[in-house]
């Protein structure tokens, strides 16, 4: 197997990835927008390469294994917008493209359980353009893709402890309101067992094994510091920007069976719980 990645739109959970692959003997190029990020990526033994502006058309005739952890925006998916013309042409040679997506394509489901075979009627602006993108991957030939839609990702630098010791946290209720989350080294973990066991077509979604209300994290989050939990503010009476709220649309807990019987994932951290915990002691 050729360990070479090209890692566009080197970001958290891309730089999880190469933290793993790196000792394995992996050679990772990751492109950043800003030349004020090279050095960092650089300090982590991964190659840092400016892109956009920087043709990719070389490089994806050398690296068979591609990472897109690029989003959509207003344009649509920037990397088919730059390079779908050599994508479709490289497409036959390469070994392995994995695209970051969301379980917001889903939509809302009033809490109820969705897998990979749900239908797609994402409620937000972000669901749709990540359905679209998708569809767009989806539609070149012989691209050996591999979609995994992300439920909501945490980890070190990622979480509630800042919020909740500076005491800017709240807990935000709304009746029925359920979330499904992935630690980042749950998302490394389960790319590098993608990256070794290609299954060209499939579509994984990934989440820990217990969807939670919001509200459930913070209150754990606090017990762990030791501090009391926030009050509860319901979501009504909430001043929350309409990001904020826009994430409050969706309510579903989703199912991860099928990467674990495909793969043999299983989650370092099934639960926030356990999560938090690995977090806090500086483990995870």
């Amino acid at each position: 197997m050729n360990k070479t990645l090209l890692s566009i739109g080197h970001g958290y959970s891309a730089q999880a990835l190469a933290r793993r692959l790196l000792p394995q003997g992996w050679r990772i190029i990751g492109t950043t927008r800003s030349a004020d990020k090279t050095h960092e990526i650089a300090a982590s033994g991964v190659e840092p390469l400016i892109w956009p502006g920087t043709d990719l058309e070389p490089l994806l005739d050398q690296i068979p294994n591609v990472l897109v952890s690029a989003g959509p925006g207003a344009e649509g998916d920037p990397v088919l917008n730059a390079c779908e013309t050599t994508m479709t042409r490289m497409a036959p040679g390469l070994r392995w493209v994995g695209y970051l997506s969301t379980t917001g394509v889903y939509g809302n489901h009033d809490g109820g359980w969705v897998d990979e075979n749900t239908a797609l009627t994402p409620a937000t602006r972000r669901g749709v353009a990540r359905m679209q993108a998708e569809s767009r991957w989806q539609a070149i030939p012989e691209l050996p893709l591999h979609i995994f839609r992300l439920a909501g990702i945490y980890g070190p630098g990622r979480g509630p402890f800042t919020k909740v010791k500076e005491g800017t946290a709240r807990r935000i209720i709304k009746k029925d309101q359920v979330f499904s989350r992935i630690h980042v080294d749950d998302i490394a973990q389960a790319l590098t067992l993608s990256l070794h066991h290609p299954t060209p077509g499939e579509i994984y979604n990934l989440c820990d094994d217990e969807p939670a209300p919001p509200q459930d994290v913070i209150a754990y989050a606090a017990a762990l510091l030791g501090v009391p939990a926030p009050p509860e503010i319901n979501i009504e009476d909430a001043d929350m920007s309409p990001m904020a709220r826009s994430f409050y649309a969706e309510s579903k807990k989703v199912r991860n069976d099928r990467i674990k019987q495909a793969l043999g994932w299983m989650p370092l951290y099934p639960s926030y719980r356990s999560g938090l915990a690995a977090i806090l002691e500086g483990y995870g």
